[in-house]
């Protein structure tokens, strides 16, 4: 295996690692919207590597990372709306009837 390689398997491996925190530990809203992200930038990592190597193309690059953005303040919006109506982000505490 050589360095190539690992920059390759890296951010694989650590995009599994974000969707096992994600799956595994669902209690607060807060956890699975930062393992999202953390999912989110090591596909970042992972694309960069890959487009870098292939043809330099960096528009798509910046188009990806705008919507990464975008989808992390929509989920912090999410957030702030869940904490000031239920007064917690616990999934434990949400009720399906309460709107």
């Amino acid at each position: 295996m050589t360095i190539l390689d690992l920059y390759y398997i890296l951010p694989l491996i650590s995009v599994f690692c974000g969707l096992w925190v994600f799956v595994a530990k669902r209690k607060h809203l807060l956890s699975t919207l930062l393992s999202l992200e953390y999912m989110m930038l090591n596909i970042f990592w992972f694309m960069s590597i890959c487009l870098s190597s292939v043809s330099g193309e960096t528009y798509f690059l910046l188009f990806f990372l705008t919507l990464a953005a975008c989808e992390g303040a929509l989920g912090l919006a999410l957030l702030v709306s869940v904490v000031r109506t239920h007064g917690n982000d616990r999934f434990g505490s949400f009720s399906v009837l309460q709107c």
